[in-house]
C-alpha cells in the first residue's frame, strides 16, 4: 500500500514540457464540481473530453479531482508507473495533489478527502474498483458510469470481450447512474453500434469509450439540472446477462469446436489473455514428434469452406494462411501467430520455418 506522502512525491514531477497543457483553477464557486474515476487508456479518452468541455467559456462544471488505480510496475524495466489516466492528467497540467490513488474506494482516508471536495457529480469509466454505498452517498447528483454495452445486456467486468465471444452483430455504450448492484442503475442514454466481424476487443473498446465520452458531454447539462435522473429508464433485470471477468485458463482453443466460435474467441481475447493452441510438429525424415505451443493472433473464417477427405487433423497452408480443421468440418484460417518469447509473425513466415515438417491439431 502506498502512503499519501509517497504518492504525492511520486506524482510531483515536472509536466510543463507537455505540448497540450490545460490551466485548472483550484476553486470556482459558479461551476459544478465533478470528480472523474478511471484507470486504463480508454478512460483517458473520457477524461480528455471532460477537460476540453470544462475549458469552454460556457462550461458549467470543472474537474475538481481524479481518482485512479495506484501506480504499478509495467514494461520491461518494471518501473513504478502511474496509470494511463494519471499520466494523461499530468500531461495536461492537472494538479498532482488532486490525483487520488486509493487501493480501495472504501478507504476512510480517501472518502474523507472526497467529502471535503463536496462534488456534485462523480463520473466513472473503467475505474476498476468496487464503489461502496458510503461512497455513493457523497456526490449530491449521484455517480454516472460509462458502460460499454447496451444495458441490461453484458453487465460485469468484461462486456466487450464477452459480446465478441458470443458473436454479437450489434453492441453499444450506455450512460447509467451507479447503484450498489452491479451495472444495474437507471439508464440515461444508449448509443448502438454495428459490430464488424473482424474487429478485435481492444479496438471495439476504444471505439465505444470514444462514443461514450461524446454521449456523456451531450448529457451533462441534463444530469446537472436533474432532468436526467427524472427521465432515466429503469433496467429490466429479467433481460440482464452477465459478462464475468476473463481468466487465463480460458485462453486455450479446442478444435472440436466450429471455426466461427474459435474466431470469435480469438478477437474477443486479443491482447490479454490472448488465445493459445497446442499443435503437433511431425518430422517424417526423423520420425520425431514435438508438441508446440502457439499464440493465435489473427484469424478469418470462410463460412462456405469445408474440410474434405482424410485431412481431419492435418494443418495445411493455403494462400498465406494456416488452415486449422475444426468441428463440423469447418476451417479456421490463421493469418498471424506468435511463438513463446518471440515476436508476432505471419503464417507464411511460420510455415517456411517448418522446413517441410508437418503440423497436426491435438
Amino acid at each position: 500500500m502506498y502512503s499519501p506522502s509517497l504518492l504525492r512525491r511520486f506524482f510531483c514531477f515536472n509536466s510543463a514540457s507537455s505540448s497540450s497543457v490545460t490551466t485548472f483553477s483550484s476553486t470556482n464557486s459558479k461551476k459544478m464540481s465533478l470528480v472523474f474515476f478511471g484507470s486504463p487508456q480508454v478512460s483517458a479518452t473520457v477524461l480528455d473530453a471532460l477537460f476540453n468541455a470544462s475549458a469552454a467559456p460556457s462550461s458549467s462544471f470543472e474537474v475538481a479531482a481524479i481518482v485512479t488505480q495506484p501506480p504499478s510496475r509495467r514494461d520491461r524495466g518494471r518501473k513504478l508507473m502511474p496509470s494511463p489516466v494519471a499520466q494523461h492528467a499530468l500531461d495536461r497540467g492537472f494538479p498532482s495533489e488532486l490525483i487520488f490513488t486509493p487501493e480501495r474506494a472504501g478507504e476512510e482516508t480517501f472518502l474523507s478527502s472526497l467529502r471535503a471536495l463536496q462534488p456534485e457529480l462523480c463520473i466513472t469509466a473503467a475505474y476498476g474498483n468496487i464503489l461502496p454505498t458510503k461512497f455513493l452517498n457523497i456526490p449530491s447528483l449521484g455517480t454516472v458510469n460509462i458502460h460499454p454495452s447496451l444495458l441490461p445486456f453484458y453487465r460485469g467486468a468484461a462486456p466487450v470481450q464477452r459480446a465478441l465471444q458470443d458473436g454479437v452483430k450489434e453492441t453499444g455504450v450506455s450512460l447509467a447512474f451507479t447503484v450498489r448492484d452491479l451495472d444495474a442503475g437507471p439508464v440515461i442514454a444508449r448509443e448502438r453500434l454495428e459490430v464488424d466481424d473482424q474487429i478485435k476487443a481492444s479496438d471495439l473498446l476504444a471505439l465505444l469509450f470514444c462514443k461514450g465520452s461524446k454521449l456523456l458531454i451531450n448529457k451533462l447539462p441534463s444530469i446537472f439540472d436533474g432532468s436526467a435522473k427524472v427521465n432515466a429508464e429503469p433496467q429490466d433485470d429479467s433481460k440482464a446477462t452477465l459478462a464475468p471477468k476473463i481468466t487465463p485458463e480460458e485462453s486455450w482453443l479446442s478444435f472440436d469446436e466450429e471455426a466461427l466460435v474459435l474466431h470469435n474467441k480469438v478477437r474477443a481475447f486479443a491482447g490479454w489473455p490472448g488465445t493459445r493452441a497446442k499443435v503437433l510438429v511431425v518430422d517424417d525424415k526423423s520420425s520425431n514428434h514435438n508438441v508446440l505451443e502457439l499464440k493465435i493472433i489473427t484469424t478469418i473464417v470462410r463460412p462456405d469452406y469445408k474440410i474434405q477427405g482424410n485431412d481431419v487433423n492435418d494443418i495445411t497452408f493455403v494462400k498465406g494462411a494456416l488452415l486449422f480443421p475444426c468441428g463440423g468440418c469447418t476451417a479456421l484460417e490463421v493469418l498471424e501467430v506468435q511463438l513463446p518469447g518471440k515476436k508476432v509473425i505471419t503464417a507464411t513466415a511460420f510455415w517456411n520455418g517448418l522446413r517441410g515438417q508437418r503440423l497436426k491439431t491435438l
